[in-house]
């Protein structure tokens, strides 16, 4: 059946069986799983990376994004994840997933050049793509984080955590 609302559960391991319309977060992994909101049954994982998915938390309310393309699966399901709710998306074509394919595989190459920098010591951009909002680091799940649009200490904090700069 479509979920129209997700119950976020934080977990230190995505458990095995995954429940239906549970959204499990684990902050120690830094990754998401749930079932496909679409209830074909099909399992979703969503690392949680500047260059991938960000998850924000306000109380007891989870928002995922950006959204969930599953075009890999049989049911092509495309969804947000707001406040808890599940926001559907429009389909996409096949060269609309390819662009999308295209930029995100540019972003997490940007982001792996960018920790390079960092680690090298040289100074560096916050934005992985034009397309995206500025880099907002992967969040402790328990507040919003504001970065003010100043990317040398955050990104470089960042990092350290992220990659053992």
């Amino acid at each position: 059946m479509r979920a129209n609302r997700i119950r976020p559960k934080f977990v230190e391991f995505i458990p095995d069986h995954l429940e239906d319309g549970v959204f499990y977060i684990s902050e120690r992994f830094r990754t998401c799983s749930h079932k496909c909101c679409c209830g074909c049954g099909d399992e979703v994982v969503t690392p949680l990376s500047p260059a991938e998915w960000r998850l924000t938390r306000e109380g007891e309310l989870v928002s995922l994004w950006p959204s969930v393309g599953n075009w890999d699966y049989a049911c092509r399901s495309h969804y947000v994840i707001q406040r808890n709710q599940v926001k559907w998306a429009a389909a996409m074509n096949a060269k609309q997933i390819a662009r999308v394919r295209q930029r995100d595989a540019a972003d997490l190459a940007k982001l792996v050049n960018l920790n390079n920098a960092v680690k090298a010591g040289e100074k560096v951009s916050q934005h992985v793509s034009p397309t995206q909002p500025p880099l907002s680091p992967v969040l402790p799940v328990k507040a919003k984080v504001d970065t003010g649009g100043k990317p040398a200490g955050w990104l470089t904090r960042l990092m350290r955590l992220l990659f053992g700069a």
